[in-house]
């Protein structure tokens, strides 16, 4: 018999336990060991069982046990006293009160915001809330968890999908099988957002053919800040509206769109419906993780225009300057687009956002590929702050992007980045933890007390903790399989805690080149079973289900692991989640990551092995190429310049099978008198105390906070203040900019020196020009000199910039000292100028001579 309805009853507490139901509902137990411990110790063995779930634990505890801890006064104290940890943990100022503090105070100037949002399309918080795929929700999650510890007071706003993303598992021949368990999400740490009723608070969206998209708001308190979760299976949706939400990243283009209107313009809504109810306050500063929830400009624009009349073009002004926005893709295929028919259906009848026309929205997703709409550039022209993910991901976006900046070099385009990083108390293994202090950010004098033994030993023991777990695993991935229990002996061999183990874990999409350790099978085997230095190789991951190319690759691994000759030494372990990951993290030796670079936005899970002190082997691709220093690990050497790919991946895979044979395996076995690696535990030192600080997410938080957004709260309250004086200003200057742009021009310039001097390094040099403004006013412009090398085309390159002064009568002047010896060149061009843009660049236009 089948269940008509899924339900989940709660454990009634007794009352001397009441604020176990806090505990186990705010997930800063997910990175708070004590929390865990005290859950753990209700019933070990169950604790086991449900993966340390609290609120399982608490679920399932027979109500008999429940009592008899409730009379246990050890037990109750030390409940009280968690439960008061936590709530001084929730109320106590932390380093962003501190700012505020200092900004109020005038020290620093400007305010800082209440409140931010931050918009992910997954967060995954917790494999105990399965609402994530991959690394951007471990990277959104992150943000949160390291917002919380800083006191930065966020808002996360995403999806609850029914079925989570997928479990994966293998079929007989090794293809990838995805199901797809029903989530009752009152089974999870969630609560409802309700009414003062009692009943579910909902935001409607108008969807075509007059029917209404509703949704509920489920809330996840992570440590201070809350998770708002949009989940449209509520009756009053038809049965295709009830499926909005159903999955991650499943369905079509309809499926998707709807998601992402959803997660845009609802989360929105879905926010300011939860601070009227709980008495937040609502966000200055918006936040988009990726393209995906970039719609949410359009509904802030619409609240502009019905509350206080402002016309479209100042909306837009005002929202970009309170929006930050992350682009995580280094290639125009990852970016979500729809076909222009779509939009217009969706926005062209007024009733999604009354006040703004269908042409008004396609025109900020507008492309050069006509008739598709692109959710990157909405974002990118919804936001007046964005950035890339690591320093070689910014320059990449910037290239990536040069059409909607025409005229300008890369270098002036404005993306930034901002360098992922990771929860330290997430990801550090608790024995590292108790043995170096702190959550890896570093404490030279306690990692210099540690002896090279000790650091060893207790590597060797989170490696022997994955060997059991791979074993575990292996065998249960055959059983599923088809494999009788009777075949399986061979399991219990799976593996050598002794040997030097490698861990290759991500998403299988093409560029993560899941199977270039292939491409010489018999050298791979020769590094595999080499008698005296092997290695065993740890690989997991998921395609996406509609990925046929990233499942065959999955199966050709498999394959290969399947053969007995082999199998002992590599192995694929099916359905990777975060539980998976902690265990990779904390006892792989080496981690590996070949990407086609420059593809890789970032690649954090190289962060989380090197927290634990794991040696990283990479392509110098997204975060590992500003950080590697040639002590923390390897780089593969890329084959620049050979445009066949798999010349390209032959050339890289010999490069990789020579680093592991020659140079890796042996400083892993070669030993000691006391039997200790001394020369690989040097680099495991030097990546605990260089690369701990750096890789965490702490830091990341701490730079959005200074470089996004405080300056983005000031252009908020600059752009608003005064009925939204500033909005409505940079939108008469844009106006004009359109009426007389197209007829501004450099007329002539001259260039010299005061004295005829002799032309060396930093000597001044004048140039002069006549500019016709077109009735701009000076003010209006920035007319700069720009001065640099000179290549054969004439392009001028590493160059010099000076804003030039105007002169009268359209002339303008700068002396400029020469910037380098050699073949020099200069020019002169126009920018715009407005005290409220933050670059000259921002609006994309330039006249250049």
């Amino acid at each position: 018999m089948r269940a008509v309805r899924r339900f989940t009853v709660r454990a009634s507490i007794p009352e001397p336990l009441a604020g176990l139901s806090r505990l186990a509902t705010n997930l800063r137990w997910t990175w708070h060991p004590a929390t865990r411990d005290l859950f753990a110790s209700m019933d070990p063995e169950l604790a086991e069982q449900v993966g340390g779930d609290p609120l399982r634990i608490l679920t399932e505890l027979p109500p008999a046990k429940l009592e008899r801890l409730a009379a246990d006064p050890d037990f109750v104290a030390r409940a009280h006293a968690a439960v008061g940890d936590l709530e001084t943990y929730l109320c106590e100022p932390r380093w962003y009160q501190r700012v505020a503090t200092e900004r109020a105070s005038g020290a620093t100037g400007g305010t800082a915001p209440e409140c931010i949002a931050y918009f992910s399309m997954e967060f995954g918080v917790t494999e105990a809330l399965p609402n994530y795929s991959g690394g951007l929700g471990v990277l959104a999650a992150d943000h949160l968890k390291a917002a919380s510890d800083l006191g930065v007071p966020l808002i996360g706003v995403g999806l609850f999908y029914r079925s989570g993303y997928f479990r994966q598992s293998l079929s007989t021949d090794g293809w990838q099988v995805e199901h797809y368990p029903v989530i009752d999400p009152s089974g999870l740490p969630l609560e409802l957002l309700t009414e003062p009723s009692g009943e579910p608070a909902h935001v409607t969206l108008a969807m075509p053919g007059d029917r209404q998209l509703a949704a509920q708001v489920w809330i996840a308190q992570v440590g201070r800040v809350p998770l708002l979760l949009l989940d449209s299976d509520v009756d009053s949706n038809d049965d295709e509206l009830r499926g909005v939400t159903d999955r991650l990243y499943g369905g079509d283009s309809e499926h998707r769109i709807r998601q992402e209107i959803l997660a845009g313009i609802g989360g929105v809504r879905a926010v300011r419906r939860y601070c009227a109810l709980t008495g937040h306050s609502g966000p200055e500063v918006y936040h988009t993780n990726e393209g995906h929830a970039g719609f949410l400009g359009l509904e802030r624009a619409h609240e502009l225009i019905t509350r206080y009349g402002l016309a479209f073009d100042e909306a837009v002004q005002a929202v970009r300057a309170g929006t930050v926005f992350t682009t995580h893709t280094p290639v125009p295929a990852g970016i979500d687009r729809f076909p222009l028919e779509q939009i217009q259906r969706y926005f062209g009848d007024g009733k999604l956002l009354p006040g703004i026309d269908a042409e008004q929205v396609i025109k900020l997703g507008e492309e050069r590929n006509p008739g598709l709409f692109n959710m990157a550039h909405m974002g990118l022209r919804l936001a007046q702050r964005a950035n890339g993910v690591s320093a070689l991901h910014g320059k990449i976006s910037r290239r990536m992007f040069t059409s909607l900046w025409p005229g300008f070099p890369t270098e002036e385009i404005p993306i930034s980045s901002v360098t992922n990083g990771v929860h330290g108390p997430t990801w550090l293994a608790r024995e590292l933890r108790a043995l170096l202090g702190g959550d890896g950010e570093g404490d030279a004098d306690r990692l210099d007390s540690v002896t090279d033994r000790e650091l060893w030993e207790l590597r060797c023991t989170l490696r022997r903790r994955l060997v059991d777990e791979v074993r575990r695993r292996v065998r249960a991935s055959w059983l599923q399989r088809g494999a009788s229990a009777l075949e399986l002996g061979w399991t219990d061999q799976v593996f050598d805690p002794e040997v030097l183990t490698v861990g290759f874990a991500r998403r299988v999409p093409t560029y993560k080149r899941l199977t270039l350790m292939l491409r010489n099978p018999d050298r791979l085997r020769e590094r595999l079973l080499d008698e005296e230095r092997p290695i065993q190789v740890v690989v997991a991951g998921k395609s996406h289900p509609a990925d046929e190319g990233g499942k065959a690759l999955i199966q050709q691994v498999v394959r290969f692991a399947d053969d007995p000759a082999v199998r002992h030494r590599i192995v694929f372990l099916p359905d990777y989640d975060m539980s998976l990951a902690r265990y990779l993290y904390w006892g792989c030796d080496l981690w590996l990551n070949n990407p086609t670079r420059p593809l890789e936005a970032c690649g954090t899970s190289g962060m989380k092995s090197a927290l634990n002190g794991g040696l990283n082997l990479s392509i110098k691709d997204g975060w590992w190429d500003e950080s590697y220093d040639g002590k923390n690990g390897w780089a593969i050497p890329t084959a620049d310049g050979v445009s066949d790919p798999l010349r390209r991946d032959d050339l890289e895979a010999a490069a990789l099978y020579d680093l592991l044979g020659q140079r890796i395996a042996p400083l892993f076995y070669e030993r000691d008198a006391d039997g200790v690696p001394s020369g690989w535990m040097s680099m495991v030192r030097h990546t605990l105390a260089t690369l701990g600080p750096r890789v965490q997410a702490s830091r990341m938080v701490t730079e959005y906070v200074e470089q996004y957004y405080l300056p983005a709260a000031a252009a908020v309250a600059a752009a608003n203040g005064h009925d939204h004086e500033g909005a409505r200003s940079v939108a008469r200057y844009r106006e004009r900019l359109e009426q007389r742009w197209h007829h501004v021009r450099v007329i002539e310039t001259e260039f010299g020196t005061d004295d005829a001097g002799e032309l060396v390094v930093g000597a001044p040099v004048r140039v002069d020009a006549t500019v016709d403004l077109a009735g701009l006013s000076p003010s209006e412009v920035d007319v700069q000199a720009v001065v640099g090398k000179v290549g054969d085309a004439d392009e001028l390159y590493d160059v010099v910039t000076a804003s030039m002064e105007h002169v009268g009568d359209g002339r303008f002047a700068a002396r400029v000292p020469l910037p380098h010896a050699g073949s020099l060149g200069y020019t002169v061009r126009v920018l715009p100028h407005h005290e409220l843009l933050t670059t000259p660049s921002e609006l994309g236009k330039v006249v250049v001579v």
